[in-house]
């Protein structure tokens, strides 16, 4: 019940409130009185109850709460608080340690306190050449953290800037005004730059200044442009993107088992960043949970770049021949995945094998060994949504950490059992549909479990 209540506190309460009823709930004071050995034997209890629920929101929260400062600033009060009855309770001696380490471990950020001077840098995967981003190593991103970006002009030219994760579309402007060198007369005159999101399609979207965390909602073929209003009609997407350009030959030569390990690999770092709170975020907080859920989006948008790399791979390959052991090979990596148990990988495969454009590729398909027909036909009946997804929930139940789900499955339940049931019922917390969230978000908990060898 104190894990349902933890992971699951602000379907109901904010985070600041949470903390703030943990204070008040925490007895302090004179402890004398006529009934003073009644009353301390009590407040021994309560203070134990309030400390095993603090050290139960730390040890979920950890990273998450150097984002929110008036949520540490009430901590830290909490804790001092704490630390005054080291002397006076002997028996709670054990929970006040463990608590010192967390808090130790946690580092609060204060809202008076300055960020530390050399902030590194995490550069986005999708913002730098393909090479770099699978050279680093995946951590984990936080709204305070510092990125680069490209932001394109009407003519494609392009200034690079340097922002939080988490800043403003009004954040961004500013920084690529500064770039431009505009004075102060243009941007208060009509002309002033707006932000739009341009995706290969030609699609175009103009942002709202009050928009936050706009990097995580680019898609894979999403760029930035700021432009004058005048100039947002003329905007066409980027020569390269518009252009058909060969496929890649090293897909070729390298073995499936290569590719599909390095597939499994990735994803797995990508998979180990997310926060398992930012599933909850991301299905019951919209757009106010956009902040802490920028690593599951990664995950997410890359789903989508898996899917889409199959179906340009085997469309920009010209030759049948080609073609036909192009298809056996991405088939073939699939299985290995599957063997992986990197269910995202095989699932993204599958369905970009699945692509309407692909399937009619009658004499590709036709060129396929029979063996490999068979094997598709399992994976298409794997992957299959009848039943709600019956046939993969039972291959997943038989697997063992550690394993990398179909994460879209799992926030498609979350968003089932947000919708199907309400939260508070007669001004009273529906405790059952919190044990059922908590427990689909245990259930991640359970697939990273293990380290992936």
């Amino acid at each position: 019940l104190l894990d349902d209540i933890v992971l699951t506190h602000s379907l109901f309460l904010p985070t600041e409130r949470f903390l703030q009823q943990l204070h008040q709930q925490y007895p302090w004071g004179a402890r004398g009185g006529r009934w003073g050995a009644t009353r301390e034997g009590a407040g021994l209890r309560r203070k134990r109850a309030v400390l095993a629920v603090l050290l139960h929101f730390l040890e979920t929260y950890k990273g998450l709460l150097q984002e929110e400062e008036s949520a540490g600033k009430v901590i830290k009060e909490l804790y001092l608080l704490i630390m005054k009855d080291t002397s006076l309770y002997h028996e709670l001696e054990d929970e006040i340690l463990k608590l010192h380490q967390l808090v130790e471990t946690v580092e609060l950020k204060m809202a008076d306190e300055t960020p530390p001077p050399n902030k590194q840098v995490k550069p986005l995967f999708r913002h730098f050449r393909r090479i770099d981003s699978c050279l680093q190593t995946r951590v984990a991103f936080r709204g305070s953290d510092e990125i680069f970006c490209r932001v394109y002009m009407p003519d494609h030219s392009y200034v690079t800037i340097r922002s939080r994760l988490s800043a403003s579309v009004q954040d961004i402007l500013a920084s690529v005004t500064e770039k431009l060198q505009y004075s102060e007369e243009q941007s208060a005159r009509e002309d002033t730059l707006i932000l739009v999101t341009m995706a290969s399609s030609g699609e175009k979207a103009v942002l709202q200044p009050s928009e936050e965390c706009v990097f995580t909602t680019l898609g894979i073929n999403s760029h930035l442009f700021a432009c004058t209003r005048d100039t947002f009609d003329s905007l066409v997407p980027l020569p390269e993107e518009i252009q058909v350009v060969p496929g890649d030959t090293e897909i070729h030569c390298a073995e499936p088992e290569e590719i599909a390990n390095h597939l499994t690999a990735f994803h797995w770092e990508l998979f180990r960043c997310i926060h398992e709170l930012e599933f909850v975020d991301y299905v019951f907080h919209g757009e106010r949970g956009r902040r802490e859920t920028a690593n599951l989006e990664l995950l997410l948008q890359r789903c989508s770049e898996v899917q889409h790399w199959v179906g340009t791979e085997l469309l920009l390959c010209e030759s049948l021949g080609k073609r036909a052991h192009l298809l056996k090979k991405l088939i073939k990596i699939a299985a290995i995945c599957k063997q992986n148990q990197d269910m995202l990988s095989f699932y993204a495969i599958v369905i970009g094998l699945n692509n309407a454009a692909i399937s009619r590729l009658r004499l590709t398909w036709e060129k396929l060994p029979g063996k490999f027909k068979n094997l598709f036909r399992k994976f298409e009946n794997l992957t299959d949504p009848c039943r709600n997804h019956k046939t993969y929930r039972e291959v997943l139940a038989k697997m063992k950490p550690p394993l990398i789900p179909f994460v879209p499955l799992i926030l498609k339940d979350l968003t089932f059992l947000h919708e199907g049931s309400k939260t508070l019922l007669d001004g009273l917390v529906n405790v059952e549909k919190l044990h059922c969230i908590a427990e689909k978000v245990r259930t991640i908990r359970k697939y990273r479990s293990r380290p992936l060898c």
